[in-house]
């Protein structure tokens, strides 16, 4: 499902590589955190899964698909097989509920009645279908999120990617949002969520990529 081997990243060509020397391997179906302390890669890491950035050197590949050698024309239609959650949201503060959530889907060019479908039931799913109408800043920070979840599972993808998605909550809120996402891995979604709470990690044991320094220090 996603296999690093030997990889390095730097931003900008120049300057000290963020990320080094990463090889690992996530099989399909699987639940991992990424864990490690600020700077030490996480998000970096992340932006390579969600294919926001190429590796400097090694080999990524993600869904099948070596990114060394695949046309940039392809990678459009494979980034749409991959859910991202924020810890920032990044709702569209102008548009409603349901219209954000459905977003991903008039973008890939779904037809509405199905848009309507599918939006409607991920709403309920998350708990918020009465809020279709609502606008994100009438949202809780928990709602937001929920809201976030929504819109990166409305495709059905088979990676999704969580950069610290309970950092702004509080534990009541932090724990529905990490039971949403242990959903998506029952239903057989690859899961990898980037965290700093070490009391929602004890709580949902999984395996682990640990980083320091950019580097792979653990995993498993």
């Amino acid at each position: 499902m996603v296999r690093f081997a030997e990889v390095g990243l730097r931003y900008g060509g120049a300057g000290p590589e963020v990320l080094r020397d990463l090889s690992f391997v996530l099989e399909g179906g699987s639940f991992h955190w990424l864990l490690g302390a600020s700077g030490a890669g996480k998000s970096s890491l992340l932006r390579l899964m969600q294919l926001s950035a190429r590796p400097s050197r090694g080999e990524v590949e993600v869904l099948g698909v070596a990114l060394s050698g695949a046309r940039r024309s392809a990678l459009p239609a494979l980034r749409r097989r991959i859910g991202v959650v924020y810890q920032d949201f990044r709702l569209l503060p102008y548009l409603p509920v349901f219209d954000n959530v459905a977003l991903p889907l008039r973008v890939a060019g779904r037809a509405e009645p199905q848009v309507r479908a599918d939006v409607t039931e991920m709403l309920r799913w998350v708990g918020l279908a009465a809020k279709a109408g609502s606008h994100p800043a009438a949202l809780s920070g928990g709602e937001q999120q929920r809201v976030a979840i929504a819109r990166a599972v409305v495709m059905r993808p088979a990676l999704l990617v969580a950069d610290e998605p309970t950092g702004n909550l509080d534990v009541p809120q932090a724990r529905r949002v990490l039971s949403l996402l242990h959903e998506m891995h029952r239903l057989g979604t690859t899961v990898v969520v980037a965290t700093h709470a070490e009391t929602l990690i004890a709580e949902y044991p999984a395996p682990a990529l640990r980083l320091a320094e950019g580097r792979l220090v653990a995993h498993g």
